[in-house]
């Protein structure tokens, strides 16, 4: 490339926190609810484990689609994502110590399964509407391709998977991104960057998305490409 800078240079963003309403808040409630509950394993053999506390995170729309747009040319679209929960690292007990408080991730086009999007169709309209929203490409829910099986990204926390598509599209066709009007979507990049250098960039660690991760290796495979 005879352009050097690098396509996955994360915005600066810096997060601020106005206020903590944890203690006034239930843990059923808000968009994200943690249910406490009480298990007990049962075994093949009619044994049984002792019962224990386990904590797990829910919300409405569980799974959620990991979204590939590729070019023509072996590009794939990354965008920057404002992750709240990253600024918060430097505040924690860490193995090592946080490098800062970025809290911003170059990661693959995503958005949530809504609850009437069932099935394989519902999974496809899904990622057309995402892309519409988050890249500004209108794009046939029939062209995307599932990207092999879906993952689970924290199961200890939350039984999410993330179901992974892949769709060919042309980057000029796109008009300006729609968002869903959340801050955590404002002024996001988006880079259409080297299959190449996108796997580089999950090497060094510029891209740190495990799922964005998984799905530029998995594109690399699916087309017998650079690894």
């Amino acid at each position: 490339m005879s352009d050097k800078r690098s396509l996955v240079e994360r915005p600066a963003v810096s997060i601020e926190i106005v206020r903590d309403e944890s203690a006034s808040m239930r843990s059923n409630e808000g968009f994200v609810r943690v249910r406490r509950l009480v298990l007990r394993n049962r075994y093949a053999d009619g044994s049984a484990s002792r019962e224990y506390r386990y904590d797990c995170a829910e919300r409405d729309a569980i799974d959620a689609v990991g979204i590939v747009l590729v070019t023509r040319d072996g590009r794939v679209c990354l965008r920057s994502s404002i992750r709240p929960p990253i600024a918060l690292r430097p505040g924690y007990s860490l193995p090592i110590p946080a490098e800062s408080g970025d809290p911003t991730l170059f990661e693959v086009p995503a958005g949530l399964v809504e609850v009437d999007e069932k099935g394989e169709d519902g999974l496809r309209g899904c990622c057309a509407r995402e892309t519409l929203e988050e890249v500004g490409l209108e794009v046939a829910p029939s062209a995307f391709v599932r990207l092999g099986p879906a993952v689970y990204l924290t199961p200890g926390v939350i039984a999410e998977k993330v179901h992974l598509f892949v769709a060919e599209v042309d980057p000029d066709g796109a008009t300006v991104p729609q968002m869903d009007g959340s801050p955590v979507e404002e002024r996001a990049n988006i880079e259409w960057v080297p299959v190449a250098e996108a796997l580089a960039a999950c090497r060094d660690g510029r891209i740190g998305d495990v799922k964005t991760e998984v799905a530029i290796r998995r594109l690399a495979e699916h087309r017998g490409g650079a690894r």
